[in-house]
């Protein structure tokens, strides 16, 4: 008997829906989050990584297009994240106002530093990228609002870690490899976060993408609990190891300002 075939993706939920869920919304939300993460599929290409039927994608993607949360090239036939998708993700931002008050924190950063200054928050098991304030530099790090990126492998997610409640997870899970630097051993991933508690700044040396750096600060809350991480990030070549303690001087600054602006404490 031929073997079955592979779907790339996700595998297939079950089909009895968990309780106290609508299966309908799930799968819906479910292509939403496939979208944003890759733009541009076809409509069997959005089946195929969703392990779903093609004609209950169809279904599901002409529902979300006419409340604007989706929307289809004529030409191309992909799928894309539509405009009423970004307003409600902008609801979610403008919420605590930390995005406001970050703003200019962020622009002054980017000027001081000549290099792409971020704004990011834990969600989950990962940092969620609020806003970002782009170097004019022509080879430069991008990571847009919406994006994620692993704890373990970001300058902000390891400054979270560091100065956490929760530290780092604890279990059996393996953690993932991007390239060389990866830190997957979690006595050496304790050893750096140890590290970062000591200086106050975070230091991602190509660990999530190689060629690129980033260091990284906590921003605290009225409890000092730390909720949100700025950084500066761009090409190796021009951050230095010789220069990593003076941009990180002036990151956990700005990090700093950040905190007495959103009316927090540093602990």
């Amino acid at each position: 008997m031929a073997d079955p075939i592979r779907r790339r993706g996700r595998p297939p939920k079950a089909q009895v829906p968990l309780p106290g869920t609508v299966q309908a919304l799930d799968r819906a939300l479910d292509l939403l989050d496939l979208l944003a993460a890759r733009p541009g599929l076809t409509l069997s290409e959005v089946a195929e990584h969703a392990a779903q039927p093609p004609s209950t994608v169809h279904r599901v993607l002409h529902t979300l297009a006419t409340r604007g949360m989706v929307e289809s090239d004529p030409a191309t036939q992909a799928w894309n994240i539509g405009p009423q998708a970004f307003r409600l993700g902008s609801a979610f931002m403008r919420r605590s106002g930390i995005v406001e008050r970050a703003r200019p924190i962020l622009r002054a950063l980017m000027e001081h530093t000549g290099e792409t200054a971020n704004l990011g928050i834990l969600q989950g098991d990962a940092v969620l990228f609020l806003s970002q304030v782009e170097t004019t530099e022509t080879i430069r790090a991008f990571f847009p609002p919406g994006t994620r990126s692993p704890l373990h492998a970001s300058g902000i997610g390891k400054a979270l870690l560091a100065f956490g409640a929760s530290g780092l997870p604890q279990g059996a899970a393996p953690l993932a490899r991007f390239t060389d630097n990866t830190l997957t051993d979690r006595q050496a991933l304790q050893a750096d976060l140890a590290r970062i508690r000591h200086r106050g700044f975070s230091f991602d040396d190509e660990e999530r993408t190689r060629g690129m750096r980033c260091i990284a600060a906590p921003v605290f809350d009225l409890s000092g609990e730390a909720v949100a991480g700025v950084s500066v990030s761009g090409p190796a070549h021009r951050i230095a190891a010789e220069h990593v303690k003076t941009l990180g001087a002036v990151v956990a600054a700005a990090a700093a300002s950040l905190t007495e602006a959103m009316g927090g404490q540093t602990p």
